[in-house]
Formats: C-alpha cells, sequence, structure tokens
C-alpha cells in the first residue's frame, strides 16, 4: 500500500530514475545533488526520512533529501548518542 504521505511527495511526478544515481563518481553526485534540491522544499520531507530510516529496510537512493550514505552516517550517530545515553 502506498504511504499517504508519497502522495503529497515534491517527487510525485518527477522521473524517479533522477533519486537514484548509479556510482558514487561526480556524475552521480550532482545527479543526488539535484533529487536533494527537489526534497529541500517537500511539504513531507520528514516523513519521507523516518521511512527511509527505518531500520528493517535496505533503501538506496535519496530519500527525506539524503544520500544512502548520508544516512547510515546519521544512523551510526544516532546509536552512538543512544549508546551514551544508556
Amino acid at each position: 500500500m502506498l504511504d499517504s504521505w508519497r502522495a503529497r511527495a515534491a517527487c510525485q511526478n518527477v522521473d524517479p530514475d533522477l533519486f537514484f544515481p548509479v556510482g558514487t563518481g561526480a556524475p552521480a553526485l550532482i545527479q543526488a545533488d539535484e533529487a536533494k534540491e527537489i526534497c529541500r522544499g517537500c511539504p513531507v520531507r520528514e516523513e519521507c526520512l523516518r521511512w527511509a530510516m527505518d531500520d528493517s529496510r535496505q533503501v538506496t537512493g535519496v530519500w527525506g533529501g539524503l544520500r544512502e550514505d548520508e544516512r547510515r552516517a546519521l544512523k551510526r550517530r544516532d546509536r552512538r548518542r543512544a549508546d551514551r545515553a544508556n
């Protein structure tokens, strides 16, 4: 089932391939930046990021304005903070 927030996403009518750059070189980073620019003005950016950050998902591409490597770094930071709090 399509999450209700997706219907309100700024990327709703954008070619999905934009959000899934191939590789890690300059062209892929430029493409990811173009996707992230669309995310910047998205009314459901936070919901999208929460969906992508769910630990049960292995999500590639740009979601919630972050690339996969950026989301992994955010997860690591959150885990370290949680560990220090316990």
